[in-house]
């Protein structure tokens, strides 16, 4: 063991430099660790889990299967219809995953609560609004990283327009074939279910004044095209102005008839009859009573139901949206419904209703209910289904705010109103249930007397199809902060470490002036790439002033971290927000942008305001995809007035009349002297943007980028930069390969700039809760989270929470810092392993003498900085 730790240790001392010292530190790290590993067996690793086994399990049954229907099937809910979730449904039996509506957010709240992305082969829509698919864009380019080979996405004929909208950002989706089965295409049939598609088209098709729809859900006859013309004409050559796509009178439902379960063979009485079990005379025998047959053996007649259960009946459940009171006739009058109301072949055990509360309140809605009578189960999925989805979001919230309340505030909750069953607004004779846990939240409905069994949704609920129907609850979502607070209080010097930062800063001298609370930081999304369960993806809302406000970025799920963060009053910020900064047209920096649009039109509505135009400063390739969405399948181009990102550069000169007056009118309403960019080293047409405000302070974003000398130039003394630190030091190569920084480089940038405070953030997911700290940090350097938020008289304060950070999260931290460890001893037996083939053993003879000498005087304690 020695033997081959000279050998390495000769090998580090030919590398040179700071390599040699940062290996050494690694080394002699390992060292001990080697030690104590030697004493027992090594660990056998496991072999790596092949997600994509179902696929190949499934080609091994061969193209002969005949469906003999699933043992288990269940719904369950991932998103219940809330306005900062939408609704979603996974469907489970295994055999087949299905996915019903995509809309943002869904992505991690599959990640979250563990229901496997990689299963997903079919995703049904029931309409195209941005509600239902404004997450397919990301969940799309995660299956491709999956390796599934292919994907249909079975609703609206809009289906196919938007995936060659979002190749327009996304590039070609190769590894992964997509499919759109339209909803004139027949049945689809796979092991578990038969799907038929019901297309459904509203009262308002022919041109009719449309009913104002549900918040949030707003038709495109609500939101006028007046503001469009000016827009559209500033769209680059090429892209289509056409607006006939789109069908916004369509609404697919989907009617799912699970296959009947043959009965299960009794092998017990078979034997007591003498039949031939555990030979091969016995397989027509099992297929002929499975089939309901009876057999003859030995002269004797069996009936099938003497060595076999009885099988289990064909069930179907139904999902629907209706949007609005236009889609009430016709879904009431649908024939194929119809079919299975009343005494069907497969009776409908469950219907799933994603629609407001006017709708359902409807009495001719009410009717149409009741006609599946009183055996099949009712699910609702809309906005007053209160229900906390992203769980490890409030409790990592719930124990930061122990460390700080003000920079780490309380997410904002939602209650229920209990009503009490004496009460006039009591539905009789059906309760309208919202399951919380083991309990039940009574939920006042205003003239909705409902007369069939109702259910309101929440995260995780499930009702079971297989083996028997019920509803299960013990999957549901309870968000307990006491929990949370007893978890944390009892990590080791957590609550010391707390209290020694509270006594510093006591003790501390006060600061020479009070800094207003403006500018006002609100990190709302600080992880890289892909949504995940702690860390949202890039955007950080700027609050200027308490009637103006700015987005840098717009990742998806941006709307949903709003409403988690201000509760019942993100209508109001959503009012003050005068402009969004896309840096690039990576999905994770712009996605979230459409419902953000949507729901501060709804905003504006609710505050009294007049509607205008968001400003958009972003890459004019962020046009195109704006104007195919348009055009076929929602109208948003009155929502934006966009500002080219190239024009706001140093030295640019604006030809155009238009643009010159968005950026007059963007400095104005936002009160800036200057809002700058530049382009940065990422992808093509990735920029950073420097605000200068009225007032003197300067704000620096750099987007995704490499250490990029332009930034530092524009970015030159700066009041507050806020740069990515994707990666951990000695990932450097890692990093130039994906064109980001580590934390030591952003940090480099921020000293370079004359920074005065410096915010990382984006990093990257493998650092969920908290990134690795690099020796670089000092009183300048601040780590953001998701919902901290910071204004400039925070800077001395941010720094200072570092040790309660570290002692709240050692775990993780340790963790970290053993795979570094295991992935610098690699490089090391790399290292050595290209000596070997260099030269031979007298070359490193005397390098080993010096290794035994130095290595002896080296305390293992000391910290060496990767270069």
């Amino acid at each position: 063991m020695w033997s081959m730790r000279t050998e390495v240790t000769g090998c580090i001392l030919s590398l040179g430099g700071n390599w040699r010292m940062w290996a050494l530190r690694s080394l002699l790290l390992r060292s001990a660790a080697g030690r104590t590993m030697s004493q027992g067996p090594a660990r056998r690793q496991r072999p790596p889990k092949d997600p994509l086994r179902h696929l190949r399990a499934r080609e091994k049954r061969g193209p002969s299967w005949e469906p003999g229907g699933p043992n288990t099937v269940y719904l369950q809910v991932v998103a219940a219809g809330g306005r900062d979730a939408g609704a979603a449904l996974y469907v489970f039996s295994e055999y087949n995953r299905y996915l019903f509506n995509c809309g943002e957010g869904v992505q991690r709240l599959m990640q979250e609560h563990k229901l496997k992305v990689s299963r997903l082969d079919n995703i049904f829509l029931t309409r195209m609004h941005w509600s239902n698919v404004g997450g397919l864009c990301g969940m799309i380019l995660t299956l491709k990283e999956t390796g599934l080979p292919k994907c249909v996405l079975s609703g609206p004929p809009q289906l196919e327009k938007y995936l060659e909208a979002i190749k327009i950002f996304s590039g070609p989706l190769k590894g992964i074939d997509l499919a759109v089965r339209p909803h004139s295409a027949p049945e689809y049939k796979d092991e578990t279910m038969t799907v038929f598609q019901i297309p459904i088209y509203s009262e308002q098709r022919c041109g009719k004044h449309q009913p104002s729809q549900s918040p949030g859900r707003l038709s495109p006859e609500q939101s006028s095209d007046s503001g469009s013309t000016e827009n559209e004409q500033h769209l680059p050559d090429g892209v289509s102005q056409r607006k006939g796509g789109r069908d916004p009178s369509l609404v697919v439902a989907f009617v799912c008839k699970l296959h009947l379960k043959k009965g299960n063979f009794l092998v017990l009485r078979a034997k007591e009859l003498g039949l031939p079990v555990g030979t091969a005379a016995i397989a027509p025998i099992i297929a002929a009573v499975k089939d309901g047959k009876s057999v003859t053996y030995e002269g004797k007649e069996i009936l099938p139901e003497e060595i076999c259960t009885p099988p289990d009946p064909s069930l179907a459940f139904v999902v629907v949206e209706c949007p609005d009171e236009g889609f009430i006739l016709p879904i009431s009058e649908n024939a194929t419904f119809q079919r299975y109301q009343g005494k069907a072949d497969a009776p409908v055990a469950l219907v799933v209703h994603i629609a407001p509360e006017r709708v359902l309140a409807d009495s001719r809605y009410q009717q149409w209910m009741e006609r599946f009578g009183p055996d099949t189960q009712h699910l609702i999925l809309n906005e007053n289904c209160t229900s906390v989805h992203n769980l490890r979001s409030h409790k990592i919230q719930t124990q930061l705010n122990l460390i700080h309340p003000d920079i780490f505030p309380a997410l904002a909750s939602l209650h229920c109103q209990v009503v009490s069953q004496n009460s006039p607004h009591w539905p009789a004779p059906y309760p309208l249930l919202s399951l919380h846990g083991a309990c039940f939240c009574l939920l006042q409905e205003e003239n909705a007397p409902f007369t069939v069994p109702i259910v309101r949704g929440e995260c995780l609920l499930k009702y079971q199809l297989r083996p028997r129907r019920e509803w299960q609850r013990d999957a549901l979502i309870t968000c307990n902060p006491d929990e949370f607070i007893a978890e944390a209080l009892e990590m080791p010097n957590f609550q010391e470490s707390v209290q020694e930062y509270r006594k510093t800063a006591q003790d501390g001298p006060a600061p020479a002036e009070k800094k207003s609370q403006y500018p006002e930081i609100i990190f709302l999304g600080t992880g890289s790439a892909i949504p995940m369960k702690i860390r949202n993806v890039s955007s950080t809302l700027i609050n200027i002033s308490s009637d103006k406000s700015l987005l840098l970025d717009c990742g998806e799920g941006t709307f949903g971290q709003l409403c988690r963060h201000y509760g019942d009053h993100v209508d109001r910020v959503l009012g003050t927000l005068a402009a969004v900064f896309v840096s690039h047209l990576h999905a994770d920096h712009h996605t979230g942008l459409l419902n953000i649009l949507l729901q501060r039109e709804r905003a504006l509505a609710s505050l009294g305001k007049p509607f205008h135009p968001l400003l958009v400063v972003a890459p004019t390739q962020l046009k195109p995809w704006l104007q195919q969405y348009h055009n076929q399948c929602q109208p948003l181009l009155h929502h934006v007035c966009m500002i080219p990102a190239k024009c706001l550069q140093k030295g640019t000169e604006v030809s155009n009349s238009e643009v010159e007056r968005l950026i007059s009118l963007l400095l104005e309403t936002c009160d800036l002297e200057e809002f700058q960019t530049c382009l940065v080293r990422h992808c093509k047409h990735a920029f950073g943007c420097a605000l200068v405000h009225t007032s003197g302070w300067k704000l620096v974003y750099s987007g995704d980028t490499m250490p990029c000398e332009t930034l530092v130039q524009m970015g030159k003394d700066a009041t507050l930069l806020i740069h990515e630190a994707t990666l951990e030091d000695g990932l450097e190569e890692e990093a130039m390969e994906k064109t980001h920084s580590t934390t030591s480089q952003a940090i480099g940038v921020g000293m370079r700039m004359n920074a005065e405070f410096i915010m990382l953030n984006h990093f990257s997911q493998r650092y969920a809760k908290i990134p690795l700290f690099s020796p670089d940090f000092n009183e300048k350097v601040g780590i953001a989270f998701d919902h901290m938020k910071v204004c400039f008289g925070d800077f001395p304060t941010v720094p200072k929470l570092t040790a309660p950070l570290k002692a709240l999260f050692a775990g993780d931290i340790e963790e970290m810092e053993e795979r570094r460890e295991k992935r610098e001893l690699r490089l090391v037996r790399a290292a050595l392993l290209s000596r070997k083939q260099e030269g031979g053993p007298e070359d490193r003879e005397p390098q080993q003498k010096r290794a035994h000498a130095e290595a002896s005087q080296s305390p293992q304690s000391k910290k060496v900085r990767a270069k």
